[in-house]
């Protein structure tokens, strides 16, 4: 039986990769944790853009891979760990739903909200990647209407994913905190492994500013 390198996660506190640490404690597996200091800079030093050389959170190495891009990073453990049960299988009925919700999330919700936060006119529909903004977010409530997590009954990655995106964009008003965005996230926080994901980083934040 070949043993599976640990995967090392490269982590900073208040950042997007807090959802990456999440998916961890949501796989319950071990890594190795590598945290950077952003305020020191650390993201910006050469030991690190040689890991990314966009100086962004979060970063994976297992073996000889290396993984960027937080959707990128989700598919990637999800599938490494499949006694999780956190990404339907290929053969699985849920799992084009499953990859077309990850991507959506990198391709669509991102860059309208970023457009939204810096008040910048996107492009007209037909040429903007995400069409409009109340189309893309409309599209994504019609989703989570049918169910208790994004695919329904199943919990997967992408909840944590989605469940934490969308927690500091309504925190931030750049998405309304809807009634069926609020009680999704609201599910998705009150799990322990969210909860333990949230204390561990703000020790982690805490010990920083020290």
């Amino acid at each position: 039986m070949t043993t599976l390198p640990r995967v090392t996660f490269f982590h900073a506190p208040h950042t997007r990769s807090g959802a990456t640490r999440a998916l961890f404690e949501e796989l319950g597996v071990d890594y190795e944790l590598h945290v950077l200091d952003f305020k020191a800079g650390e993201q910006r030093q050469p030991a690190y853009l040689a890991v990314n050389p966009m100086g962004k959170v979060p970063a994976i190495r297992h073996g000889d891979a290396l993984i960027t891009e937080q959707p990128a990073v989700f598919l990637y453990l999800a599938d490494l760990y499949p006694a999780a049960q956190l990404a339907p299988p290929l053969g699985d009925p849920l799992r084009g739903p499953y990859l077309r919700w990850m991507v959506y999330y990198g391709s669509c919700f991102e860059p309208a909200v970023l457009d939204k936060s810096i008040q910048r006119e996107p492009l007209s529909p037909s040429a903007c990647a995400y069409g409009d903004y109340d189309t893309m977010l409309k599209t994504l409530t019609d989703q989570l209407e049918k169910g208790a997590w994004l695919l329904g009954d199943r919990f997967t990655a992408a909840d944590v994913l989605w469940g934490t995106a969308l927690n500091w964009t309504t925190q931030f008003k750049l998405v309304p905190e809807l009634p069926v965005i609020r009680a999704y996230i609201d599910r998705v926080l009150a799990r322990p492994a969210m909860q333990r994901a949230a204390a561990a980083d703000a020790a982690l934040a805490a010990s920083q500013a020290e």
